[in-house]
């Protein structure tokens, strides 16, 4: 959705990063996908953390991204100098891992719900939670609710309208905002 948005004569321009140089990542359902680089050779204006894996424990995904701590370390570096954050599903976890939902409202997959208030972040039951210099969703289907919402607030309405509208979406009100800065 988001290439689809820079598709339409926005200023966005979307990469697909990793920390360590890759050929290629197996998603969870065994899907390849080809990166377009490190996060090192560039400096994004909005970091998108995808979940899953944390709640059947895989041995891949965000519980193992978590465990192993240097995904959660670059996240919180990223935050620290003033980036953008957002994240789908228990990508909040990874988030939450790096302190950077400590006391703020947050949402991640229902299965994950229990685990996030353990790691101190205030959960709020809906689809989108914006705030401000952080954003969670909800499941994995509640990231299309946030990619509309993060196309609107980027590029504005109209932009995200046609976005929704060429897949033929309903958007969401189900989101919650704080006061952005």
């Amino acid at each position: 959705m988001l290439q689809n948005a820079a598709s339409h004569d926005s200023d966005l321009s979307v990469r697909l990063r990793t920390l360590d140089s890759t050929s290629e990542i197996r998603a969870s359902h065994g899907l390849r996908i080809v990166p377009d680089g490190t996060l090192d050779e560039s400096d994004p204006d909005l970091l998108v953390i995808p979940g899953g894996g944390w709640n059947d424990r895989s041995e891949a995904g965000a519980r193992a991204e978590v465990r192993a701590g240097t995904l959660p370390d670059a996240i919180s570096a990223h935050h620290d100098t003033g980036g953008l954050i957002a994240s789908v599903c228990t990508g909040g976890m990874i988030l939450a891992a790096a302190g950077i939902l400590d006391g703020r409202p947050a949402i991640t997959h229902q299965g994950a719900i229990d685990d996030l208030h353990e790691y101190g972040a205030d959960v709020i039951d809906t689809r989108v939670v914006d705030g401000g210099d952080v954003l969670t969703a909800g499941g994995v289907t509640a990231g299309i609710d946030l990619t509309l919402y993060l196309v609107e607030r980027i590029t504005g309405t109209e932009i995200a309208e046609q976005v929704a509208q060429e897949m033929e979406y309903e958007r969401s009100a189900d989101i919650y905002r704080t006061d952005r800065e």
